[in-house]
């Protein structure tokens, strides 16, 4: 099996993305971008199959598993069962795959299969939003993000900036990102210190990468930033980083509505990834009023070394 697994790096971007967004998909991995954020975390490997899709090889905690193959609808169940094969001809592992989404696990007829086990994994579906409602923050629901914009609007005013970023703001950023993890202190996850990894290679290689990223200066300062990708199949934004100075009242409600009137003015949906299990997020997360959710699931393979 011809399948050559090298580690993802910011000049595949343009290689790559033109395999994404050919199918069905609503989460945060249907774009380029988290994959590559999260790379060193799970070790990524890709590979190119037939010029036709992108397979997966990934890494924790000693486990390799891999994710759905990115290729069109009609393609995935070959290259899925082409990663089945790999798995257990040149690994000699059963086959497993993290974070598969929920149109692939219902097309593929997974849940079904008497050869592979198939599990929720809830502290991980994405949170989906109308992006209209996220632009205006109208309603009831959303009254109180309304009155926290607008604290934040009356008690900066004339003291702040929204503006796009580019390359050449990344000190101003890594700056930022310093701040904000010394906050955090020693006592948090170590996939924290991963994102921010992540976060100082997409700053380094923001030009291959295309990426949209935005700021808000407090006076002269960068107080906020958020990066951001686009899946035109699902007219939906997926907004990777938010980070924001939290004895800032509002701000994070300025920079979230900002980013999308900004950078996504007309996208259907917005895709704010997961909560990762952590009660504070959960709470923040619904309390934007989520219009449904990306469901994810662990999908393990039950009959290898069987027959």
């Amino acid at each position: 099996m011809n399948l050559e697994f090298r580690p993802v790096k910011a000049s595949d971007f343009e290689r790559l993305s033109e395999f994404y967004c050919q199918r069905p998909n609503r989460t945060c991995d249907s774009v380029f971008l988290d994959s590559f954020i999260w790379r060193e975390y799970y070790k990524v490997q890709c590979a190119i199959s037939d010029g036709r899709a992108i397979q997966w090889l990934m890494e924790e905690n000693g486990v390799k598993h891999s994710a759905m193959p990115v290729c069109k609808e009609e393609d995935l169940e070959h290259y899925f069962y082409e990663m089945v094969e790999y798995f257990n001809q040149v690994l000699k592992l059963p086959f497993k795959i993290y974070l598969a989404d929920e149109e692939a696990v219902e097309r593929l007829h997974l849940k079904e299969s008497p050869d592979f086990q198939v599990t929720e994994q809830e502290d991980l579906k994405d949170y989906l939003y109308d992006g209209e409602a996220m632009r205006t923050l109208a309603g009831k629901k959303l009254h109180k993000k309304k009155n926290h914009l607008n604290g934040f609007l009356r008690e900066y005013e004339g003291r702040y900036e929204y503006r796009c970023l580019c390359c050449q703001d990344r000190d101003k950023v890594w700056e930022f990102l310093d701040k904000w993890r010394e906050q955090k202190g020693d006592d948090v996850e170590d996939h924290l210190d991963y994102e921010v990894a992540g976060i100082h290679e997409i700053l380094k290689n923001c030009s291959q990468l295309k990426v949209r990223m935005a700021g808000v200066f407090v006076d002269g300062n960068l107080e906020a930033f958020t990066i951001g990708s686009y899946n035109p199949l699902e007219d939906m934004a997926i907004i990777h980083i938010e980070k924001a100075n939290p004895q800032i009242r509002g701000l994070y409600q300025f920079i979230n509505q900002q980013f999308l009137i900004h950078e996504f003015p007309d996208v259907k949906l917005v895709n704010r990834e997961d909560d990762l299990g952590e009660e504070g997020l959960r709470k923040a997360k619904m309390s934007y009023n989520p219009c449904g959710f990306a469901r994810k699931y662990l999908v393990m393979q039950t009959n290898f070394g069987k027959g």
